[in-house]
C-alpha cells in the first residue's frame, strides 16, 4: 500500500501565500494588536458584524467597457483585506467581503450598492471607479447611511460625509498637470478630448477656465461614448489645428483604439508635438493599449508602479506575488489599496465598526506605509497627497519626470472653478 503524498497548495493558494508572506515586516510590526471586544459594543447599528467576523462589500466593474480599468482595484483591495487578516482582523475580527459587479452601468452600481447595504449589511463599500458610478450610487450610500471608499482621481465639487476618497481630486491633478506643461513644456495651446460623461466632462470645464485664466488658448474640445472606437475624424481636427497639448480623459477600453490610431495616423507622441497629457492612462490601461502605443505619453497622478521608495518595492513585490509577475499596477489600483488600510485605521480609532463613529474618526488618520508615500485624510474626507507627472516608457511603465515637493491639501470645491 503506498503511502498518500501530500498535495502541494493550488496556484491561486500559493499566491495568496506568496502575497501574505510578502507584507511588509515593518507595517506588521507597527500595527497594534487588538483584543476582539463584543459586538455589542462594537456594532450597535444592525451590521455584519459577529464576534469573529465582519463583512465588507466590494463593488467595480469586472465585466464590460470599465473593467480594463477597475480589475486592479478589485485585486488591490483584495490584497489589503487578506494582509490585514494576516495580522489579526479588524478589532479581533476577520474580514469577509462581499464582491459585486458593476458590469460598466450605473443602474446596476445603484442596485448592487443597495443589496451590499440593505442585504448583506456590509460595513463598508470599497468601489466604483467611474464619475458616473459614484453618482449613481451616492444616493443611495447617502439613504442607508453606509461608507464608501473611492479610489479614482474625479473631477472634485463634490463632499459627502459618506464617501472617503482616496483617489486626487481636479486641484491635485488637473490644475496641478496643466501648470506644468506651460511651465516646463511652454504650451499655448490645449486640445480638449474626453469619453462622453460627468468626470470627462467637468474636469475639461475646469481645465478650459484654468487655461483661460492663463491666457492661454482651447483650440478644441470633443466627446466620445464610453466604449468608442472610431477617433480618426478627431485625430484629423487635431492635426488640422496643431495644438500644443492634447489633454486627454478617454477612459476604458476607448484608449486601445484611440492610441492605436494616434499612432497608425503617423502621430508620434515621442516628438511631443503635440504633446499628449492624458488624466486617465495608467499602468493597467497600458496593459491593454499596449506600451509601444502610449510611448512618450505625459501623465499627471499621485501615483506610479516605477516610484522608487520602500513602501512602494514592498506593495509591488507582495502586489505581484498574490496575482502573477506580469500584472502591473496604475494610480487608481493603488488607491483602491488604501482603502482598507483607512478604513481599518478608522474603525480602531472608533473603536467601533458604526458608521457615525468611523466618520468621526476619519479626519487626521495618516497611513505612513501607503505605496506612494505618507498620506493623511482631510476634514473634508479627501486625501493629502503629492502630484507627480510620468512619460510613459515602451514597457508600460512610467518615468517620473516631476514631483511635487509637498504634499498637496486636497479642495474640491475650489473658487472660481464651479
Amino acid at each position: 500500500m503506498k503511502t498518500p503524498k501530500h498535495s502541494l497548495p493550488s496556484r491561486p493558494r500559493r499566491r495568496l501565500l506568496a502575497g501574505l508572506l510578502a507584507l511588509p515586516a515593518v507595517l506588521a510590526l507597527s500595527t497594534p494588536s487588538f483584543a476582539a471586544p463584543p459586538t455589542s459594543e462594537v456594532n450597535t447599528s444592525g451590521l455584519a458584524v459577529t464576534e469573529d467576523t465582519v463583512k465588507v462589500g466590494i463593488l467595480h466593474s469586472i465585466t464590460g467597457t470599465m473593467a480594463i480599468s477597475e480589475i486592479g482595484s478589485v485585486q488591490a483591495e483584495k490584497l489589503a483585506i487578506e494582509q490585514i487578516n494576516a495580522q489579526g482582523g479588524v478589532l479581533g475580527r476577520q474580514i469577509e467581503y462581499v464582491q459585486e459587479d458593476g458590469a460598466s452601468d450605473w443602474p446596476t452600481f445603484a442596485e448592487k450598492a443597495r443589496k451590499l447595504l440593505r442585504q448583506d449589511d456590509v460595513a463598508a463599500i470599497f468601489g466604483c471607479w467611474t464619475s458616473a458610478s459614484r453618482k449613481a450610487v451616492l444616493p443611495v450610500i447617502e439613504q442607508f447611511n453606509g461608507m464608501l471608499y473611492y479610489p479614482t482621481f474625479y473631477e472634485g465639487l463634490e463632499q459627502s460625509p459618506n464617501v472617503i476618497y482616496t483617489g486626487q481630486e481636479a486641484t491635485q491633478q488637473i490644475l496641478a498637470g496643466i501648470d506644468w506643461a506651460v511651465k516646463e513644456k511652454g504650451a499655448k495651446t490645449f486640445y480638449l478630448l474626453g469619453s462622453d460623461y460627468i468626470w470627462p466632462r467637468t474636469s475639461n470645464k475646469i481645465a478650459r477656465i484654468h487655461i483661460e485664466k492663463k491666457g492661454l488658448k482651447v483650440v478644441g474640445e470633443e466627446y466620445y461614448p464610453l466604449g468608442h472606437t472610431q477617433f480618426n475624424s478627431v485625430i484629423n481636427k487635431i492635426k488640422l489645428r496643431k495644438p500644443d497639448v492634447i489633454f486627454a480623459s478617454v477612459v476604458g477600453g476607448s484608449n486601445v483604439a484611440f492610441y492605436k490610431q494616434m499612432k497608425a495616423a503617423g502621430i508620434d507622441l515621442t516628438e511631443e508635438s503635440p504633446l499628449l497629457l492624458t488624466i486617465s492612462v495608467t499602468e493597467d490601461e497600458i496593459r491593454g493599449i499596449g506600451g509601444e502605443n502610449v510611448e512618450g505619453v505625459y501623465a499627471s497622478m499621485k501615483y506610479f508602479q516605477s516610484l522608487d521608495n520602500a513602501n512602494n518595492q514592498e506593495f509591488v513585490a507582495a502586489f505581484k506575488a498574490r496575482w502573477g509577475d506580469d500584472m502591473v499596477i496604475g494610480d487608481v489600483t493603488q488607491a483602491a489599496y488604501l482603502g482598507p488600510w483607512l478604513w481599518k485605521a478608522a474603525v480602531e480609532k472608533a473603536g467601533s465598526f458604526d458608521i457615525d463613529k468611523i466618520r468621526e474618526a476619519s479626519p487626521g488618520i495618516e497611513f505612513k506605509k501607503a505605496p506612494e508615500g505618507y498620506v493623511r485624510i482631510h476634514e473634508n474626507h479627501h486625501l493629502w497627497s503629492k502630484t507627480r507627472i510620468g512619460v510613459a516608457q515602451s514597457n508600460g511603465q512610467y518615468k517620473v519626470v516631476h514631483e511635487t515637493k509637498d504634499l498637496m491639501e486636497p479642495d474640491p470645491f475650489p473658487e472660481g472653478y464651479k
